[in-house]
């Protein structure tokens, strides 16, 4: 009995031999997993601090700009006021069918804001007096005005000329942050051909200059535009919707040798061949990709970066066949875009009833947002590589995009 006893206790003590020395490989193996966590662990935070100290720095050199283009503007530097004013009448939303394009330019020595604007084609009133759905064909048909019904259009378009340089004129005002322009002067001008000849004209159709003493007098919510302008002894086009034109209160193309102006973005012009994409502004890259479209034979335009609805820029397509209203989003991104940019684009052109939308990235897009825009039938996705593609192709621009990895291969 003695020997089975003995031999049980020596198992016993191997078991437990072998079950001490698991044990302590397990401790061993778990220690150095946590010390290698740990090194991870700080290595990820020290990427994380140096990717906030970068966005502090960054969004410390860009509010010093701000502060620096402020105090400029306050001061009344020239270049600094026809920039600012340009902005803030660029950011000033408008139906659809405006050009929406403006050039600026300050006389520091007067206080004066002279304002170029681009004024709406007559077209932009309709000619349709009413549209009819007949149920046997199951269309909709428009009736045209009758002609003795012209005179109704053009006092409209008349009219309407008329509030866009009121509302200009508010907007100068108003939007003056230290009272800089005590004279603003606004030239309305609309881009046509002349049918005589073919040539492309810009008569003005519009100018008036108002002082701030007199227009901070006027009940905007109250006021008549027409007779605004009156008062205003605007030079206003006897017959605006014929284009006949008027002489400017103030010659804009005469003052160009003395003043610095500024007009609306031109993002392709100062892009090298090897630019940066991901180092562009977003206003820069939302300009960018219209010009890309223009070079595409779309005419398009950029919206204003607040408010839009989600829309970055609205291209229209001339075809006749498929042609049509377009919405584009324009994403300059590092990582991936998410499935919900795709479904508010998706909204956004239902809401505008756009024919095409477009979403541009200089990232990528996952295969959840891939298939929706298979599933939606009319959303078209342009990432990286497309994007650098169609640059080469119709900027002639071999640009860069500095991903911080390459994009995920597409498996088919």
């Amino acid at each position: 009995m003695v020997a089975p006893l003995f031999g049980a206790t020596s198992r016993y003590e191997r078991e437990e031999a072998a079950q001490r020395e698991a044990y302590d490989a397990a401790r061993a193996r778990h220690a150095a997993a946590e010390t290698e966590r740990q090194r991870r662990l700080d290595e990820r935070r020290r990427a994380h601090d140096e990717l906030v100290a970068r966005a502090t720095e960054e969004a410390n050199r860009h509010n010093q700009q701000v502060d620096a283009f402020e105090q400029e503007v306050l001061a009344g530097a020239s270049e600094a006021v026809a920039e600012f004013f340009t902005l803030v009448l660029d950011s000033s939303r408008y139906p659809e069918g405006f050009p929406h394009k403006t050039r600026a330019l300050y006389r520091p020595e007067a206080k004066e804001l002279v304002v170029e604007f681009e004024l709406p084609p007559q077209s932009v009133v309709p000619a349709e007096r009413e549209y009819k759905y007949v149920a046997s064909r199951d269309e909709i048909v428009s009736a045209k005005r009758p002609t003795q019904e012209l005179k109704e259009i053009k006092d409209r378009y008349a009219r309407l000329t008329a509030q866009t340089a009121v509302r200009t004129l508010h907007e100068v005002f108003a939007g003056d942050p230290g009272e800089v322009v005590a004279i603003a002067t606004f030239n309305g001008h609309v881009s046509t051909k002349d049918k005589a000849t073919g040539q492309p004209i810009r008569p003005c159709l519009i100018s008036v200059s108002a002082t701030r003493e007199v227009f901070s007098t006027f009940v905007i919510e109250a006021l008549d535009p027409v007779a605004c302008l009156k008062r205003l002894n605007a030079l206003v086009s006897p017959h605006p919707y014929d284009l006949e034109p008027v002489r400017p209160v103030v010659d804009f193309e005469a003052l160009l040798s003395q003043y610095k102006f500024v007009d609306g973005m031109d993002a392709v012009a100062g892009l090298d061949s090897r630019r940066d994409l991901l180092q562009m502004t977003p206003a820069e890259f939302e300009h960018f990709v219209r010009q890309l479209f223009e070079a595409m034979g779309m005419k398009s335009w950029v919206t204003q970066s607040s408010k839009d609805d989600g829309v970055d820029a609205v291209a229209v397509n001339e075809d006749p066949v498929f042609g049509g209203l377009c919405i584009i989003q324009a994403k300059r991104y590092s990582k991936a875009v998410g499935i919900e940019s795709v479904r508010a684009l998706a909204g956004v052109m239902e809401d505008k009833h756009a024919t095409k939308g477009i979403l541009v990235t200089t990232s990528w897009v996952g295969k959840e947002s891939r298939d929706f825009a298979a599933r939606h039938g009319r959303i078209q996705l342009i990432e990286c590589e497309e994007l650098k593609y169609l640059c080469k192709e119709h900027l002639d621009l071999d640009v860069l995009i500095s991903l911080p990895k390459p994009p995920p291969s597409r498996r088919r």
